[in-house]
């Protein structure tokens, strides 16, 4: 495969985490992660742009295998997406448990600094250790395309919190099945039907999360009983 500036797999192979955090993500609730995004301008020399941003996951969701989420990106660009995709293809650790996230572009902030990138680098890592806050991460990688960066390091996060994620779902059972499937997921259900009665604005957002579970028919008389209701 070529590797050109600009595409994904450039930007992939080109990103480094020089500080994980040291908080896992959270199983039961969101999560907001700050980071530093150190990379080089691509068409000046010993120019350096520092991004700081959040990125905000919500409270991971068991998927089933054939219903995994298609959007769960927001705020990133078609590059970023186009990896999302190769990680489904290919990435099956990733593909257990959804953790929908997205970058909040209203915080992110950069600056251009001049200076080697190795020595702006290490004062950003500096930086980001004397504030000692356990969700902070500091990355390395390319000006173009960023976004792709972040990614890479959310996905190195959700790879260190998954199995921590993992062990708090299965005390509270939330894998067992229950006629064909997860418990977690029938309890998502649920939650929708109890919050769409009073709420007839998450009426639609059931009957969507019905379908990407794959189990629209299985509920269908009582989604539809739901709606009629709310219509009269």
């Amino acid at each position: 495969m070529e590797i050109k500036p600009h595409n994904f797999w450039y930007a992939v192979n080109n990103t480094e985490v020089v500080v994980m955090p040291s908080s896992y993500l959270e199983t039961f609730g969101i999560t907001r992660l700050h980071y530093h995004l150190v990379s080089e301008l691509m068409d000046s020399v010993n120019r350096i742009r520092v991004r700081e941003g959040t990125i905000q996951s919500r409270q991971p969701q068991i998927v089933m295998p054939s219903s995994y989420e298609r959007d769960i990106l927001e705020g990133f660009g078609d590059q970023a997406n186009q990896y999302l995709d190769w990680l489904r293809e290919h990435a099956k650790d990733l593909r257990i448990l959804e953790y929908g996230f997205k970058v909040q572009k209203t915080e992110i902030s950069e600056q251009v600094i001049s200076g080697h990138v190795k020595d702006i680098l290490d004062r950003v890592k500096k930086s980001a250790q004397e504030k000692n806050d356990p969700l902070t991460g500091v990355i390395l990688g390319v000006d173009d395309p960023w976004d792709v960066c972040v990614l890479k390091f959310m996905v190195d996060v959700i790879r260190q919190s998954a199995p921590r994620n993992i062990q708090d779902l299965n005390r509270r059972r939330l894998w067992e099945d229950v006629n064909g499937v997860p418990r977690g997921v029938r309890a998502d259900i649920e939650k929708f039907f109890l919050m769409a009665r009073g709420h007839p604005e998450l009426v639609k957002e059931l009957g969507l999360r019905l379908r990407r579970y794959g189990l629209f028919e299985e509920y269908e008389d009582r989604f539809f009983a739901l709606v009629r209701q709310q219509a009269n």
